[in-house]
């Protein structure tokens, strides 16, 4: 892992995985540990985001590290019409390691290709979110005890999400049964599909919000405006599927609701005091995780 750029989930083994688990548990134990305090690390956000940059900034914080970079694309050169390719060498004679978001499918490969210094994706359009995976996976295994033989029910949009093509390619090594519950119109990809089909995975689709008294994990999403180019389609299925606080009265003891956030109105308030909810410390633990992505990456454990 050291000095290779994270751009998909697929670029970590099953190893590299529960290794990046194993150091998040460590940095939560003691979170702070200034290994890169000789160390400047750039964050390039070229879209909004709140829990992965400041969670990211947070990570790099208490591992000494100096940040420098821009949380809007509108306070960089590329107002001025630079381009992707000459912010990132530009960038990456100044830091030792770049986290970047960004609104296109595959401009993080595209960066890391053009980059002297590791790239981590911190989210590239409806493409991947691998480290928004990486502190799902934790999450998971810090409340069930295990990553292996799972139910895992995934509600909403699963066409766009991100976080739910990323999470799925992840969980393909710990023997999961999915079940997708979402309309037609945002359905799990095709190619996914066939990707669980190679992997002789089982999954479920439906377009009703059952099967949740077997899951081990419900994974809610929003259905994501900003992805739509149609506002019609959008105010059609925003608000498909929503999670009530009743609805999780005959669920499994272990169920724990998760959410990579923000959240809409796909999950009342009231679930917020369910002991089953757990989308807020899920995204507690992307600090941890994140701080092990970056130790990994930077060879200092």
């Amino acid at each position: 892992m050291k000095n290779k750029s994270l751009i998909s989930i697929s670029d970590y083994s099953k190893d590299d995985i529960l290794r990046i688990l194993e150091l998040a548990a460590g940095f939560e134990a003691n979170p702070n540990q200034p290994l890169m305090r000789d160390k400047v690390v750039a964050s390039l956000f070229f879209e909004p985001s709140t829990r992965t940059r400041l969670s990211f900034e947070t990570a790099m914080n208490r591992l000494g590290a100096r940040v420098i970079g821009f949380s809007d694309a509108s306070s960089s050169s590329t107002t001025k019409g630079e381009s992707l390719k000459d912010t990132i060498k530009m960038v990456s004679n100044y830091a030792d390691l770049i986290v970047m978001r960004h609104p296109l499918e595959g401009s993080a490969r595209y960066a890391s290709e053009q980059s002297r210094v590791p790239v981590i994706n911190a989210g590239d359009g409806a493409n991947q979110h691998p480290t928004q995976t990486l502190l799902d996976l934790y999450s998971i295994q810090k409340t069930q005890g295990t990553l292996e033989n799972l139910s895992i029910v995934m509600v909403g949009d699963l066409k766009y999400g991100r976080t739910v093509h990323s999470l799925l390619m992840a969980l393909s090594h710990f023997n999961p049964t999915f079940f997708f519950v979402a309309p037609k119109e945002m359905s799990m990809p095709r190619e996914y599909k066939r990707f669980l089909q190679e992997k002789g995975i089982p999954f479920y689709e439906q377009f009703e919000m059952g099967n949740i008294d077997k899951a081990d994990i419900l994974y809610m999403t929003r259905v994501q405006k900003e992805r739509f180019s149609d506002p019609i389609e959008y105010e059609r299925v925003k608000n498909t599927y929503v999670l009530k606080n009743a609805m999780l009265n005959n669920t499994k003891e272990n169920l724990r609701v998760l959410h990579p956030l923000p959240r809409v109105n796909e999950i009342n308030y009231d679930v917020d005091a369910n002991p089953k909810a757990y989308y807020f410390q899920q995204a507690e633990n992307g600090v941890y995780t994140r701080m092990g992505i970056i130790a990994a990456i930077m060879g200092l454990k």
